[in-house]
């Protein structure tokens, strides 16, 4: 899928599973006029002449053996300087890629929960202005240590780590500013999710209609950077 219109820039965005898509974010680029394609599980990794890379969530572990191929990639293109952008297992992946421990989580976070900003968020160009608290949606039950060299930028009252910077271009979001109300029920009719999807009381909660512009405020810092 591709943005209309002349492209300035181009992503790549790695797809592990079809349903946990850009959702808010592929408006946000076809608006800013960047194009990008979907690299898929099994697809041959190739960063080719794309400008940055997104890294989408999913339920697998950064940990499983057969991540290592997308862990290496991952690696090579923040080594290049690329700047990479992660969404949850996203954001697990590129911490371990640059050393980070990668855990079980001590609780699962599943749902509408508030996201606290540090202070080292004030003047970040992604999360800088946003409101802090800020009501996210979540659905991990792995965490990740901070990077080393990183900057931490966010966490929630169940993770300790929920953003963090890493050379200035290289942004790790645990909680999901992406996701639409359609995709939370998408979500919650996977087979894959069923027994995390039983904890939600209510998964369309009057906060997912406030999410959007707090998805284009991260986007849009992030494609800034760049």
């Amino acid at each position: 899928m591709q943005g209309t219109g002349p492209a300035a820039r181009s992503l790549l965005v790695l797809r592990h599973e079809p349903f946990e898509h850009l959702g808010y974010f592929e408006e946000i680029l076809q608006n800013q006029n960047v194009s990008f394609v979907y690299s898929d599980l099994d697809d041959i990794l190739d960063l080719g002449g794309y400008d940055g890379l997104i890294v989408m969530g999913g339920p697998q572990s950064a940990n499983d053996p057969a991540m290592s191929v997308e862990l290496y990639f991952v690696q090579q293109a923040i080594n290049a300087k690329t700047p990479v952008l992660g969404i949850c297992l996203g954001a697990q992946l590129i911490a371990k890629a640059l050393g980070a421990h990668v855990y079980r989580n001590r609780e699962k976070e599943i749902g509408w929960a508030p996201v606290h900003f540090h202070p080292a968020a004030e003047d970040d160009p992604v999360f800088g202005g946003l409101p802090s608290p800020a009501m996210f949606f979540h659905w991990h039950s792995e965490a990740f240590t901070l990077p080393p060299g990183a900057d931490s930028l966010a966490y929630s009252d169940k993770c300790r780590q929920q953003a963090f910077r890493y050379r200035e271009i290289v942004y790790g979001i645990q909680f999901h500013p992406e996701i639409t109300p359609e995709m939370i029920l998408d979500w919650c009719d996977q087979p894959v999710n069923r027994g995390d999807a039983d904890t939600l009381d209510d998964p369309i909660d009057p906060y997912a209609a406030e999410t959007a512009p707090l998805a284009q405020h991260i986007l849009e810092g992030w494609l800034a950077t760049f």
